[in-house]
């Protein structure tokens, strides 16, 4: 692989981390801001709402720009709003610089893919997305825990700092790296975008993607004063389940894609979704016992990220039946349908945790995960009833619709 790769799987690394780092900040943040949880909890849905607007919009807004330098800009408009968060002196300003940051979020993984495609033979493209893509799980295995610590010990500010050095070093290596040579595909409009969205199956999809992505973002995204109020960790110690957490989802990564290759997206997706409801609600009786918690978040992890892989690999299948000719941009819309899940996620999970306590999370975004596991089940059975048709298609054919010899 060209090590013009691996300055994209660096720039997703910085990227990842800066999304997901927020949750084990949260109660650090809302105490030197002096707001609650739920608002702190804002912090994550207008930024996974930033990358579900951002991605779309500005990628069809972008899309006649040349490869390289529309990359350099966002990782430039990635750095420069994490600096506002660093610089950030009040909760407006923060929440200003999370949007700004999202929409480079949004972009980089819209372009990222044809970037990779276009620094390798065509044999090659597979792997090379997938090592970008890797960046994201390293983010959490590593990145999340370790900037954690550091906002933890020096200040949430300095874990946005530091992630801006993150930007820097992947900005100077895409400029040093990348070829400026890299072709253009053609442009998605916004009409072609939306004409996606007009087909049921794949709105379907979307709906499973949210509502899978959310119900575990409800929980998710107060993890860490969970751990704190509830089951009784320090804030030093919090990082350290994160770690866990993170070991855990590039494993359930792993497992999840193999799941869907051996069984079908459909059926894999039943298996996930399924335990990742029983997952939540048996988290809502461990909390309070820490040791127990610490293997609940441990099988939390092995399944919160294991429907990506069949979600992504559905919406393709059902692209391809339903809009061959926008494969790549319902492809998109689903990465844009799992920040609305987060979105969504997060900012319902703070009015669960202002109205009913922290211990509710779990147990209702166990609730919303089962709407997703009854939505993959219609799914499967449109799916049947649309092969039993097939075969009978043929046979009530005319003697006009016959083919000539």
């Amino acid at each position: 692989m060209p090590l013009a790769l691996w300055a994209l799987t660096l720039s997703a690394f910085a990227i990842g981390t800066t999304e997901f780092v927020i949750v084990g900040l949260l109660p650090t943040i809302a105490s030197s801001l002096s707001v609650s949880l739920p608002s702190a909890g804002l912090l994550v849905s207008l930024y996974a709402l930033g990358v579900a607007l951002g991605a779309p919009l500005l990628t069809a807004a972008t899309g006649r720009m040349r490869r390289k330098p529309l990359l350099l800009g966002l990782m430039a408009l990635f750095t420069a709003g994490n600096l506002v968060a660093w610089l950030a002196p009040g909760y407006g300003a923060l929440m200003a610089a999370r949007v700004l940051t999202g929409l480079a979020h949004g972009v980089f993984f819209s372009i990222g893919s044809t970037i990779a495609t276009g620094l390798v033979p065509k044999e090659k493209a597979a792997s090379a997305i997938a090592l970008m893509f890797s960046g994201l799980t390293v983010a959490l295995v590593t990145g999340v825990p370790l900037g954690t610590f550091i906002g933890q010990t020096l200040g949430w500010q300095t874990t946005f700092l530091a992630v801006s050095a993150l930007g820097v070093v992947a900005f100077l290596g895409s400029l040093a790296l990348v070829p400026g040579d890299i072709p253009t595909p053609p442009a998605a409009s916004i009409r072609q975008q939306l004409a996606v969205l007009k087909q049921p199956r794949l709105l379907l999809v979307y709906a499973m993607t949210a509502l899978g992505y959310g119900g575990s973002f409800i929980a998710f995204t107060f993890l860490a004063p969970m751990l704190q109020q509830v089951s009784g960790f320090s804030a030093a110690s919090v990082s350290w389940v994160m770690l866990v957490y993170g070991v855990s989802v590039a494993a359930g990564n792993i497992w999840g894609g193999r799941l869907a290759d051996r069984k079908g997206p459909v059926r894999a997706l039943q298996i996930v979704f399924g335990l990742l409801a029983a997952v939540l609600f048996i988290l809502a009786f461990t909390a309070p016992h820490p040791w127990l918690a610490v293997a609940t978040v441990l099988a939390w992890g092995a399944v919160a990220f294991g429907n990506v892989p069949g979600l992504q690999l559905y919406v393709v299948r059902q692209a391809e039946r339903h809009a061959p000719q926008a494969v790549d941009v319902a492809s998109g819309l689903n990465i844009a349908a799992f920040n609305v899940g987060i979105a969504g996620g997060a900012w319902a999970g703070g009015l669960i945790v202002a109205r009913l306590g922290l211990l509710a999370t779990p147990w209702i975004g166990a609730l919303v995960v089962l709407g997703a596991l009854a939505l993959t089940t219609l799914a499967g059975r449109l799916d049947r009833r649309g092969a039993a048709r097939l075969p009978a298609r043929p046979a009530a054919a005319s003697s006009r619709e016959q083919p000539v010899c």
